[in-house]
């Protein structure tokens, strides 16, 4: 390893140079690694190969599913949920045992694997609200109904401290991982309600996608916390304490 004595101290790389900081001192290294070029070719790095063409079609499923549900997702906050909404594509990925190794990708036989994926890690939404909401979906209409029968929220619902209000929210997509058709999203939500022990006297949602429609059908539902001031609703500490799941994904 390298010592920097020259009195203009680098860091960074210079052709196959590393420069860097360390305790000794700046010290300088020839970079190491295999060239982009080998990994291209050579057979021996036929499996890297084949790992770099799933992890992109990873990467690119999970942005299409974010871009289509984003409306819906920063109702809540996770600075992690990318990462780990990633991990979960790779699963249905690796899920395809119709393709080769290295040509596999997200089937509809396979997105099961999504369901109950939550958006925020910290507020589980089997853990905020503890009612079962019911479910329909209609793919001749476009119709997809979510309901939540009458409940009292002091025993129902793990509000955080600061909360005053709830609301439940409903968003209903579909999505085209091969990217050849148009992704929709709708959205309803309930009216701003109060916790405590005042009784809710339960809400239907409904939402719909494009009638007839053959895509997968991702179906969101959540709840969302707010403090009321002088009549207005403020979302509580940024949205980090909503739960937003999919409930169900509906395919053709």
């Amino acid at each position: 390893m390298a010592q920097q004595e020259s009195i203009i101290k680098l860091k960074g790389k210079i052709g196959d140079l590393t420069f860097y900081k360390t305790k000794e001192g700046y010290q300088a290294r020839q970079a190491t690694g295999v060239s982009a070029a080998r990994i291209a070719t050579d057979p021996k790095f036929q499996r890297t190969r084949e790992n770099n063409a799933e992890f992109a079609a990873g990467g690119a499923a999970a942005k299409s599913l974010r871009d289509v549900l984003r409306p819906m997702i920063l109702l809540t906050y996770d600075a992690r949920m990318p990462s780990r909404l990633f991990s979960r594509i790779m699963r249905v990925i690796k899920a395809d045992t119709e393709h080769d190794r290295g040509e596999r990708r997200v089937l509809p036989q396979n997105l099961g694997l999504l369901r109950n994926f939550g958006f925020n890690v910290a507020a589980e939404l089997n853990n905020t609200l503890f009612v079962k909401p019911t479910l329909a979906v209609d793919r001749a209409t476009g119709s997809v109904q979510v309901g939540v029968a009458a409940l009292l929220p002091g025993t129902a619902i793990a509000a955080p401290e600061g909360s005053t209000h709830f609301q439940l929210n409903l968003g209903v997509a579909t999505v085209d991982f091969a990217g050849l058709a148009d992704a929709s999203l709708s959205m309803a939500s309930s009216e701003e309600a109060p916790l405590g022990n005042v009784p809710f006297a339960g809400a239907q949602l409904q939402a719909s996608v494009p009638a007839g429609t053959t895509l997968p059908i991702f179906v969101l539902f959540g709840i969302t916390f707010y403090q009321e001031v002088n009549g207005k609703y403020y979302p509580l500490n940024n949205g980090a304490f909503n739960a937003i799941s999919i409930i169900e994904i509906d395919v053709a």
